[in-house]
């Protein structure tokens, strides 16, 4: 449980993980960075991560609002996240189980014998940082920086108007639906959320914040 907690992960039920965390966009990540440390959080180093979102034929996970993503980043990770029956719309609340994998590539073959294929690709270069039981990622997306805050309810609200942050203006939406809007508004003829892909074009977050600002709310 201690494991959980550091990762900012209550228990649903006493047993079932259930993630709670906020995002918000950054304009300028690097003084975002220099707020965190000022309070002390402590950096777990900064690494490029490769996501692979899977699916079934049917596509049945999206349609349950489901996730089964194989990750590599300094190591490789199979996780499964589903809504709890009782999520807080304010927050972005996901059900997580996921495990270490030791091989990226035979992952791979297994879950395409059991009926999932690569759905859609995506990746970010991410720094974590730590404080008390709170955890701090400067997530930087080809369509944009953000902070992504996740521990308990309470603990995220409370360092949020610690960093100067404007509640109203949290996003509570996954970075696959944030770029979903993107790309409709767009018209991006790509799906998956690359560094390369968006090279060369000329995308602007700001023309779609007011969609994805989750608004006032409180406990």
């Amino acid at each position: 449980m201690a494991l959980y907690r550091a990762r900012g992960l209550a228990y649903h039920d006493g047993m079932v993980p259930v993630e709670t965390e906020v995002k918000f966009h950054l304009a300028d990540p690097d003084a975002m960075r220099a707020r965190l440390t000022a309070l002390g959080a402590r950096s777990l180093g900064r690494s490029h991560e490769r996501n692979i979102r899977l699916e079934d034929e049917g596509r049945s996970l999206i349609r349950r609002k489901c996730l089964l993503r194989l990750r590599r980043d300094r190591k490789t990770t199979l996780t499964f996240k589903s809504l709890p029956a009782d999520a807080d719309p304010a927050f972005k609340q996901l059900i997580e189980t996921e495990t270490d994998v030791s091989d990226f590539d035979a992952m791979l073959r297994i879950l395409a014998a059991l009926g999932f294929h690569p759905e859609q690709v995506y990746e970010k270069w991410r720094e974590t940082l730590v404080l008390d039981e709170t955890t701090f990622c400067l997530d930087a997306l080809p369509f944009g920086d953000f902070l992504e805050i996740e521990g308990s309810r309470e603990a995220i609200m409370a360092f949020a108007g610690r960093l100067g942050l404007d509640w109203p203006r949290r996003i509570v939406l996954n970075y696959l639906e944030i770029f979903d809007c993107l790309r409709k508004r767009h018209c991006l003829p790509f799906r998956d959320v690359t560094f390369e892909n968006f090279a060369p074009q000329a995308v602007c977050i700001d023309s779609v914040l007011h969609v994805l600002e989750a608004g006032p709310s409180k406990l």
